[in-house]
């Protein structure tokens, strides 16, 4: 196959960038967000998809600057600001495994639903998923490029199929529907509690040396995809909560896209939604893996991780870092909740595109309000995010600082001690 037909296409490159951010995002914080703002989860996501466009423009800025692919952690190192890109290089590897994990989570529910399945099916199927995906990676076949194109070509047609079709049954009563009506302001809480649900298009840096022409296309292509996607959660938000009513949504908010199916169209709409959301959220765990362990991979070359997790196998597959991530975020998606995953992930994702925001600003000559736009409503949503975590649960709080703390600090220290560990085995 020529160099030129293994690029991919800007068709590809909008389609495997909404699927990345749709793949698990709306099937799993629907519930989440409509619990937070009720009758406002629609400005929820219309928010956050103004952090995710400046995001979405920073990180093809920075790519197309330095002529060649890489997320935060690459940017940093140009900035020669090496000991905040292996910071940021951890958390952002635990971003993609509790976005994994996130996926799983739902994959579980969605099937073990149609099946009245209950909680050990559940939980089953959320680590089978992950497990057989780990044996897809390792035996070399994890990246499906076609495969997840036709996937999400299908899952946008649903949802959208789904929002426009409850548009048309409007009733505004339904958005308050057995809940108390917010006030405006909740909707900035709602969307820094489900901000995860526009991670996946920045993947898509990583696979910048396989875009076709990728300075003139890579632009238009992902600000387009991110865009369309933001205006499709807004509609989902609306018409789903229409169909569902906003109580049965906060209910039965695993599975709230499901129970909007049923309502509207019976087990038909059930049996179209759990085949939507199973290939979805399986092509999203099998893609996120994918790029996380290469990452990993890439970050333990430079000397930023453990050299363990450099290893590959014979099909040249990093198969420690496929198995340790994969493992630990199958353990999450069976033991951990869904609004804690995805608040825990979401901060980390708000983290990350304020540092890219940031350095796109620094970088740039022209059109700095676009970052500074991201770097700014990115300030608050992570800070009513924060407080939301500390008010509502401590705990968890608690465990995320230290968990950063040990990423600031311990890491020189355990990176120190296996390079010592590697030249005593050398000598």
């Amino acid at each position: 196959m020529s160099d030129s037909a293994s690029k991919l296409s800007p068709v590809s490159v909008w389609a495997l960038a909404a699927g990345g951010m749709v793949g698990g995002g709306i099937y799993t914080v629907l519930g989440v967000v409509v619990a937070v703002s009720a009758q406002w989860a629609w400005l929820s996501f219309a928010f956050t998809g103004i952090i995710a466009l400046s995001s979405a423009y920073s990180y093809v800025y920075l790519s197309n600057t330095f002529h060649e692919g890489g997320g935060a952690f690459d940017f940093l190192e140009k900035f020669n600001d090496e000991r905040l890109g292996g910071s940021l290089a951890w958390m952002l590897i635990l971003g993609y495994v509790l976005t994994i994990s996130v996926y799983a989570y739902a994959f579980g529910h969605y099937v073990s639903f149609a099946f009245h399945g209950g909680g050990w099916l559940t939980r089953g199927l959320a680590a089978g998923i992950v497990a057989a995906l780990i044996g897809l990676n390792l035996a070399g076949v994890g990246k499906l490029t076609k495969v997840e194109i036709a996937i999400v070509s299908v899952n946008l047609l649903v949802l959208l199929g789904l929002g426009v079709y409850g548009l048309t049954q409007w009733d505004a009563t339904q958005l308050t529907a057995g809940v108390e009506p917010r006030p405006a302001w909740s909707g900035l809480i709602g969307g820094a509690a489900i901000f995860m649900a526009y991670e996946g298009f920045q993947l898509l840096s990583y696979e910048y040396d396989r875009i076709k022409e990728a300075r003139k296309y890579f632009m238009p292509t992902l600000m387009s995809a991110v865009l369309f996607v933001v205006l499709l959660y807004i509609v989902v938000a609306l018409g789903a909560t229409v169909l569902g009513g906003a109580a049965t949504l906060i209910d039965f908010k695993e599975i709230a896209l499901s129970i909007t199916a049923r309502e509207a169209f019976g087990e038909t709409g059930v049996i179209v939604m759990t085949v939507a959301a199973g290939f979805a959220t399986a092509a999203a765990i099998n893609s996120t893996l994918f790029s996380t362990a290469n990452l990993t991979k890439q970050i333990a070359g430079q000397g930023e991780l453990p050299a363990w997790f450099n290893h590959t196998n014979g099909a040249n597959v990093p198969d420690r870092s496929i198995i340790a991530l994969g493992s630990l975020a199958g353990v999450l998606a069976v033991t951990g909740s869904l609004s804690a995953l995805v608040e825990a992930a979401s901060l980390v994702f708000l983290a990350t595109f304020g540092i890219v925001n940031w350095l796109c600003w620094r970088k740039s000559d022209r059109r700095r309000w676009i970052p500074a736009l991201g770097i700014g409503c990115g300030v608050v949503t992570g800070l009513a995010l924060l407080l939301r975590v500390a008010i509502g649960k401590p705990v968890a709080f608690g465990g995320l600082v230290l968990v950063v703390v040990l990423i600031i600090l311990g890491r020189p220290f355990l990176l120190n001690k296996t390079k010592n560990q590697d030249r005593e085995n050398d000598a």
